[in-house]
């Protein structure tokens, strides 16, 4: 993977073809898994014509995460299902090699009913809001986490993975640096490593997470059709590794009918890897700096998204701080709660939709209609004044 510096790279591009470029879709049965969990509901899609008229477009919409299965940002829906699947993998498994094989009870069953769970600690990564996720589940389970924690996220953050009976080791590096100490912390035969990064040898649990990301997907489509609206001209969605952009490219682009959406991927100019990668047309690390969007400050992007980043994604920004918490004040001014990493989708699409070249790129009419994922509230990511 090629190396990059953060400061050389444009803070735009954009490309053609990315809206005929096609791919498989998600697995129907994500969404009936959430749903079947304790506490499930739809996160809210709140109108904001303020935004509309503000952009020029016709509606503006925010997908609001700030309150998903009881945890302030939209990771649970990756972490439940990839622990659902890779735990139902290990006990089936397990039985074969003892009575022949049975399937294991669902998360549900073993949550609930005090069903036979495999006895791993769940090792991972994380920026914040992964790692409180990975930790809930593993409580809901009665596992153990082991969650590691690199420098820059909020003091009130780690606390808060702690207090779900998560270990917590801060590491003195990158969120790259975390990853790889996560990667040989899970090598013990009774760890069972559960990131949202994937790398050569490792995509199977990314990959999953990303099918869990997709329930968000599928309720905005119930949403915006209950608006009237059959399909968005836009969809901008913040970017650390890639994982829900992987997830919104699988969701748009594997629709074979109807007008394809425009994607926008953000990220903080302090670690724009995915843009720097657009940019070169391969995959690049970059050194990362500081910024108060610590969920998305990824130098490296994940080997299982970028083939869909490359292919589906029509264009990317990089958007600085001040960006981000003007947009997370406009936010909650109009009543949305959301942290600076949710906010960096406003922040982006303000930047995308300077000028006319900038629109023309993202074949945006004045009547289109935008959705910007808002992924997190400030309480996951407490960085804002």
């Amino acid at each position: 993977m090629s190396q990059s510096s953060s400061t050389s790279t444009p803070t735009w591009f954009a490309r053609t073809g990315a809206r005929a470029w096609r791919c498989a879709p998600a697995p129907a049965e994500v969404r009936d898994f959430h749903a079947s969990l304790p506490g499930y509901a739809p996160t809210p899609l709140a109108e904001l014509p303020a935004l509309a008229a503000e952009l020029g477009v016709g509606r503006v919409f925010v997908k609001d995460e700030s309150s998903r299965l009881g945890l302030p940002a939209f990771k649970a829906l990756g972490a439940s299902w990839a622990v659902h699947r890779a735990l139902a993998e290990r006990a089936a498994a397990g039985a074969e090699a003892v009575a022949g094989g049975t399937d294991s009870p669902p998360f549900t069953e073993r949550t609930t009913a005090g069903g036979d769970v495999p006895d791993v600690t769940l090792v991972t990564a994380t920026d914040g809001n992964h790692g409180r996720a990975v930790a809930r589940t593993a409580r809901l389970l009665g596992l153990r986490a082991h969650v590691l924690v690199p420098r820059g996220v909020h003091p009130r953050a780690v606390a808060a993975i702690a207090a779900e009976g998560a270990e917590v080791t801060e590491v003195a590096g990158s969120y790259d640096d975390a990853v790889r100490l996560a990667a040989e912390t899970a090598a013990a035969p009774d760890a069972l490593l559960v990131q949202d990064t994937a790398w050569p040898g490792y995509e199977r649990i990314p990959g999953w997470i990303v099918e869990g990301y997709s329930t968000l997907l599928a309720e905005t489509d119930t949403q915006l059709a209950a608006a009237g609206v059959t399909s968005p001209g836009l969809v901008a969605v913040p970017v650390g590794v890639g994982s829900l952009a992987q997830a919104v490219v699988t969701h748009y682009r594997s629709r074979t009918a109807g007008r394809p959406p425009s994607l926008l991927a953000v990220e903080p100019d302090a670690a724009a890897c995915v843009l720097a990668g657009l940019v070169r047309g391969e995959p690049v690390a970059v050194a990362t700096g500081e910024t108060i969007m610590a969920g998305l400050n990824c130098g490296t992007p994940s080997s299982v998204a970028w083939p869909y980043l490359m292919g589906g994604l029509d264009a990317a920004v990089a958007v600085t701080d001040a960006d981000a918490a003007r947009a997370a004040r406009d936010l909650a001014a109009l009543g949305v709660s959301s942290g600076p990493c949710g906010a960096a989708s406003l922040a982006g699409v303000r930047a995308a939709l300077t000028g006319d070249a900038r629109r023309a790129a993202l074949g945006l009419a004045p009547d289109a209609v935008l959705v910007l994922l808002s992924t997190e509230g400030p309480a996951a990511n407490p960085h804002l004044p």
